[in-house]
């Protein structure tokens, strides 16, 4: 039904129940989704649709007027069935799996969302047809049964009967889960997997499932060392195969997702590297990073430049003032500056370059290096300085003067976007450029205030600086964001020139060139990064049973918490991003523990709390500011302020920021859910624990805060309740 492109085909499926309304109901939805849907009342209706029609999908009701529902299932029973019920069925739940009997759908409060489940359920259905299972075991009998089980599922089943075959089969198929037994007839599954730990788990990273009639700790040990993702004792119940198969699949997708999603974005790096000038310093202004494009514009080798202060490349005809602004602009407001700048080549000619200097700031706001984008405008400015020496040489023929300025500002008309507007900014002329990146006729904006395409998102500060400026005779530059007449957002780098009769300003005249692509792909990569991260915090829930609501709350919570400590709006945002990491180290710690329902023993809570650690491990050697803060987060979120959390007993002001707020937004919203361990806490219970624990678990401070603003919390709390 669905792949990366969502819709591939229309499926037909087929809703059975007495109930007019819940009958509709389900209609409905399905046939918003795509569906080519039919309806039965009654057995007898169901039982002819069925016969006359391929149905791919069945929603069955148990009690139906004139019989059981499910009595259709054996005549039937290789369609895809999902039961409607208001009684729990466990007894029938291990038969009905036989009959491709996929879930068990209850008609209770919560059954508009149930009809969702199905939907998603439908969807993954279609997707496993793509994901390969291996079942190692030398019985014929139990190969059968998991090939039996897991078909329902729409997997492609591959069996072996021993060790020996594996590396062939992994040769000729791409291998997404292997079911291996321990005790084969000439091997042992694990002295398998400890003699190939290394290649299963680094290179192939395939999940693997050990079954076994042992389930002693000691082997339990050994098999998750030796790379084993889960241990299934024998004899095996036919639903737990099902939803751990299902747990790895969904853990195999999202993997090749972000390989796909990293892949993506390293491509968009390229694109930039091969589209545009790029230059990198660090904080003296010492080249570290050149691209082609530099180096063939400037005539220098990379080994020539790298090392090299920037000033390499410096024209002395640069005003001092243009660099000191740039530095003060970049450095000390630490924001990106653009402007024109004259340079040299290696040669000694002459190149201008349009330039974006961006300062790239880590996790705590500190500058780690800058990122210069460039275009080459040197033909332009030629133009302009050709203009001005021609015309100065041709004063003595007027006529011949005036028709050159007339080419040279056609020159410059047909390379550019040009507006000209009076002392009110209305617009008195927009050339052919103008038009087709606005979209406005000219006759639709002459007269016009030049308002008309300004966009929202652009601070007023930006044009009362502009009109500060132009108003004084200056010239004013800078980019700007404007609106199309389609409401499409466009950016331009602008100059604007006040021009003068004698000494009176009589008009504006304002020369653009288009930098929107630019602007557009910057943005792509900024909002790939951030699904790639919060995809990477949704594989650490989903191995627990949390919700993805339970990663968007911590992180709505997170943001609060930061702005109202004080933390600049940057680092508010960085946190909101990375705070959805802060559990990424489960996707190491075993299923035994992570989904065991009761108390954990001393051992295996000392397993469980080496997730900290592993998200850390995971994370830490990125050089990106967000997934820093991300291994910051996974690391000290739970720490406690008096010391006595883990991983390493940090306490007060030494537990970083991120991580004493992330601690609290995670246990205020862990505490009022339910989970397989526990029930969800009434809210005067929570409120009680978090100020017993002010000054113990949490900062005192955070406490405060979150007290003062509890109508926020709750609020989101709500709005994203599971």
């Amino acid at each position: 039904m669905y792949n990366n492109n969502n819709l591939l085909t229309k499926f037909n499926i087929l809703i059975v129940d007495d109930s007019k309304s819940i009958n509709n109901i389900i209609c409905t939805y399905f046939n918003k989704k795509g569906f080519n849907v039919f309806s039965a009342f009654n057995l007898s209706e169901a039982r002819k649709i069925l016969q006359e029609n391929e149905i791919n999908y069945l929603v069955l009701d148990i009690n139906l007027p004139d019989g059981k529902g499910i009595e259709l299932l054996p005549e039937f029973n290789d369609i895809k069935t999902f039961i409607l019920t208001t009684e729990h069925y466990n007894s029938f739940r291990e038969e009905a799996i036989k009959y491709g009997v996929i879930d068990f759908i209850e008609k209770d409060k919560y059954f508009n969302q149930n009809i969702e489940l199905i939907f998603d359920n439908i969807t993954k259905l279609e997707l496993n047809k793509h994901e390969n299972i291996l079942v190692v075991d030398d019985s014929k009998v139990i190969q059968h049964q998991l090939v039996d089980i897991l078909k329902t599922r729409n997997y492609s089943i591959i069996t072996a009967e021993d060790t020996d075959q594996i590396f062939k089969i992994l040769e000729n198929f791409e291998i997404s889960l292997i079911f291996l037994d321990n005790e084969l007839k000439s091997t042992n599954g694990l002295e398998f997997l400890e003699q190939n730990k290394l290649f299963l788990k680094k290179q192939l990273d395939i999940p693997i499932i050990m079954l076994s009639s042992s389930k002693s700790p000691e082997f339990t040990k050994k098999a998750l060392n030796a790379s084993a993702v889960d241990i299934i004792k024998k004899p095996y119940v036919n639903e737990e195969i099902i939803l751990k198969a299902a747990m790895w699949i969904d853990y195999k997708r999202s993997q090749r997702q972000i390989k796909k999603s990293t892949k993506l974005l390293q491509e968009y790096k390229d694109a930039v590297d091969e589209g545009s000038i790029v230059t990198k310093t660090d904080l003296k202004g010492i080249i570290t990073y050149v691209n082609e494009p530099f180096c063939e514009l400037t005539g220098y080798k990379q080994e020539e430049l790298i090392g090299k202060p920037h000033s390499i490349v410096r024209h002395p005809d640069m005003p001092k003032e243009t660099f000191q602004e740039l530095w003060k602009t970049i450095v000390k407001k630490k924001k990106s500056w653009s402007g024109k700048i004259k340079n040299l080549k290696k040669d000694g000619s002459t190149f201008w370059i349009n330039a974006l200097i961006k300062p790239i700031l880590d996790e705590k706001g500190n500058i780690t290096e800058f990122i210069g984008l460039k275009n080459d405008i040197t033909q332009e400015e030629n133009i302009k300085d050709y203009f001005k020496l021609k015309f100065k040489d041709s004063q003595k023929d007027l006529e011949n003067s005036i028709k050159m300025a007339k080419q040279y500002e056609n020159a410059l008309d047909e390379s550019n976007i040009v507006t000209r507007t009076n002392l009110q900014g209305i617009f008195t002329y927009v050339n052919r450029k103008f038009e087709q990146i606005s979209g406005y006729k000219s006759e639709e904006v002459l007269g016009e205030k030049h308002s008309i395409i300004k966009h929202e998102d652009t601070p007023n500060e930006v044009f009362k600086d502009l009109w500060t400026t132009v108003l004084n005779g200056e010239i004013w530059k800078g980019i700007i964001k404007n609106k199309a007449k389609s409401g499409e957002a466009y950016w331009v780098n602008t100059v604007i020139v006040p021009i003068f009769n004698g000494n009176e300003i009589v008009e504006f005249m304002s020369i653009r060139n288009d930098v929107t692509e630019l602007f557009k792909l910057h943005k792509e990569i900024e909002d790939t990064q951030k699904e790639v991260i919060y995809k990477m915090g949704e594989i650490g829930e989903t191995r627990s049973k949390e919700t993805g609501n339970h990663v968007k709350r911590v992180a709505e919570y997170s943001k609060i918490l930061a702005l109202e400590y004080g933390l600049s709006k940057d680092d508010a945002d960085i946190l909101f991003t990375a705070s959805p990491m802060h559990d990424i180290g489960k996707v190491g710690i075993p299923d035994s523990i992570l989904k065991k329902p009761g108390r954990l023993t001393e051992e295996e809570f000392e397993i469980m709390k080496t997730h900290a650690e592993i998200g850390y491990n995971i994370l830490k050697n990125s050089t990106r500011k967000v997934l820093k803060a991300a291994s910051i987060v996974a690391y000290e979120h739970h720490e406690k302020w008096d010391g006595t959390g883990y991983p390493r007993a940090l306490s007060g002001e030494d537990i970083h920021i991120y991580g004493r707020i992330t601690a609290l937004a995670d246990v205020f919203d862990a505490l009022g859910s339910k989970r397989c361990y526990k029930e969800a806490w009434d809210d005067e219970k929570i409120f009680d624990l978090l100020k017993e624990e002010s000054g113990k678990q949490f900062d005192p401070k955070l406490i405060e805060i979150f007290f003062n603003k509890l109508d926020d919390f709750l609020e989101i709390r709500e709005r994203l309740r599971d």
